[in-house]
């Protein structure tokens, strides 16, 4: 029986020595467990995707020195073969670098696989950096199986992508026992289910058993879920690794088929998945967790405005990081409810965090002085509304500047898709946690969190109030924007698609056709094209947000700011 480790590692870019010692000590758990076949996933050695990085000829100095450590650490491992994702120099034409695959053994590299497939749609530029490797197959023998090897996007030729390759094709003349691909596929909603169904297709119709590992982890906007899994022509699909974490498995291969290796068991997947709600606080707490890390931050601040958005950023804040680590400022102004007060009072309560008042009235009273006096003319109307946002704004930064807390945004996928939000205002801050989630989904992921906890975390006032910027006396939402059932269902026909998942997709399709078969619903719907057009702008300004669904706003959606629409 060929023993196979699976490390589902949580790498850091650009922290080659830590991403190094990781690995290396994988591999010694590995041995030690008896494996023969230890699998990392792309780019493990520097982290994926280190971008431009990879055009410093320092970074690609201190890549070598990692890889140097690993080949001196396999040198003390006898037989153990190492599949690890680095960066290789390209001494033909074309671009410098390869995406490699390098199989160690024995403080050598006994094969070396080139990603042939470089993605370019989505959040993808692999091609801005690498050169395509060349195409065939690389095999090598490991114990009595003969192993073919893969890079994350060379097995998704077969979904229909316009590549002119498919290595499977190479694959499949060469029968390998075994395929191994290692990956860094960035998670959305729905996407454990895809790659579960082209991979299981992909193994029966190539008749190749796969063992697919894939990075876990946070990496700015994109967050990686891990959820390794084994699936062969004749068992499907019968292991998965955790979801959302690190994991260490060993499974067995041996004539064709998977089956649990010596102390440890072969965990078969949930097929149903997490639901949608539970999906995305996974996400978005992972995504938090570790760009808190990485970016050397230990505290958060969130304005706390009594409302839902807030509200939820907050208890995210705290399942990610504890309540000792989050902080919350409540700034009421003249058309400041009093349920924004005693709702935000009640949250923290509830919550166990700490919650300063910094009431700002004053404040815009001066700003209202000044700017009639240097002006002659009121501050009023739009500006007013605006101004009350920035002086927020400025209160939360100078907090963050101060006490070293990241400030986090708490605008959703709605409001900043057609510009309910204030630029230098409620969009200041280093990460926003919900801007991939649509309002309707805000208030599901809130319930969910109550129901979760068995308790009210989140103020059921907090859930049924109006959706309201408080900005001017007696406003609501619904005086500039349809209700958000309406709003949320154009938004996501407009910006996603096809690309979301097919039951939403038709739901979505079905719900805009309704509309535009009748004049005021077809008006509404090109008004709000509109306006999600004419608010590229503030987008284009606003800080990274934790990505969701598979067409985000940042990299995952690229428009430009002066066009005609």
């Amino acid at each position: 029986m060929l023993k196979i480790a699976i490390a589902q590692l949580n790498p850091t870019v650009g922290d080659i020595d830590g991403n190094s010692g990781a690995i290396i000590a994988a591999m010694q758990r590995a041995a030690g467990q008896g494996a023969d076949l230890a699998v990392f996933t792309e780019l493990a050695l520097c982290g994926y995707y280190p971008g431009d990085l990879l055009e410093e000829p320092a970074f690609l100095a201190r890549m070598a020195a990692g890889l140097e450590r690993v080949l001196d650490a396999s040198r003390a491992l006898p037989g153990l073969v190492s599949v690890v994702g680095a960066v290789r120099a390209n001494d033909g034409p074309g671009k410098p670098l390869f995406n490699a695959l390098l199989a160690i053994r024995d403080g050598q590299i006994v094969a070396e696989y080139y990603k042939q497939l470089l993605p370019t749609y989505g959040v993808f530029d692999d091609r801005r950096h690498f050169e395509p490797g060349p195409e065939g197959a690389c095999v090598l023998q490991v114990g009595a199986q003969r192993v073919g090897f893969l890079i994350c996007e060379d097995g998704w030729n077969h979904e229909g992508r316009d590549y002119k390759v498919n290595p499977f094709t190479a694959l499949r003349e060469a029968r390998p026992d075994l395929v191994v691909s290692i990956n860094a596929s960035p998670s959305d909603i729905g996407k454990r289910e895809l790659r579960h169904t082209l991979f299981r297709t992909a193994s029966e119709h190539n008749e190749l058993p796969i063992v697919y590992v894939n990075q876990v982890g946070g990496q700015d906007q994109l967050v990686y879920d891990g959820a390794s899994f084994a699936v062969s022509p004749s068992q499907g699909i019968v292991f998965e690794a955790e979801r959302f974490c690190e994991d260490f498995q060993v499974i067995g291969f041996a004539q064709g088929r998977f089956s649990a290796a010596d102390g440890f068991a072969l965990a078969a997947p949930g097929a149903a998945g997490l639901p949608v709600a539970e999906f995305a606080r996974r996400q978005i707490v992972l995504g938090l967790q570790d760009y808190a890390r990485r970016c050397g931050f230990t505290k958060v601040v969130v304005g706390s405005s009594g409302g839902i958005d807030s509200a939820l950023t907050l208890a995210l804040a705290v399942d990610a990081l504890g309540p000792e680590n989050v902080i919350a400022v409540t700034m009421p102004s003249a058309f400041s409810s009093e349920g924004s007060v005693s709702d935000s009072v009640a949250l923290c309560n509830n919550l166990g965090i700490t919650l300063y008042t910094h009431p700002i009235l004053d404040l815009v009273r001066q700003y209202g002085v000044g700017f009639e006096g240097a002006f002659d003319r009121p501050l009023q109307g739009l500006p007013l509304e605006n101004l009350q946002a920035r002086v927020r704004g400025t209160i939360l930064m100078a907090y963050s500047n101060a006490s070293g807390a990241l400030l986090l945004t708490t605008g959703n996928k709605s409001e900043i898709s057609v510009g309910y939000c204030t630029l230098y205002g409620d969009t200041n801050g280093g990460l926003g946690l919900l801007g991939d989630l649509y309002k309707t989904e805000v208030v599901a992921l809130s319930r969910h969190v109550n129901q979760r906890a068995g308790r009210e975390l989140i103020p059921g006032a907090v859930l049924t109030k109006p959706p309201s910027a408080e900005l001017a006396p007696g406003q609501q939402d619904t005086d500039s924007l349809p209700e958000y059932e309406v709003l949320d269902e154009i938004l996501k026909w407009h910006i996603e698609g096809r690309r979301l998942p097919l039951e939403e997709a038709a739901l979505a399709e079905q719900f805009v056709a309704g509309l535009l078969a009748d004049a005021g619903g077809a008006a509404l719907v090109k008004r709000i094209h509109g306006m999600v057009a004419r608010n590229e702008y503030k987008r284009r300004q606003a800080p990274p947000i934790i990505r969701v669904r598979s067409r985000a706003f940042g990299s995952g959606r690229q428009l430009p700011i002066a066009a005609y629409y």
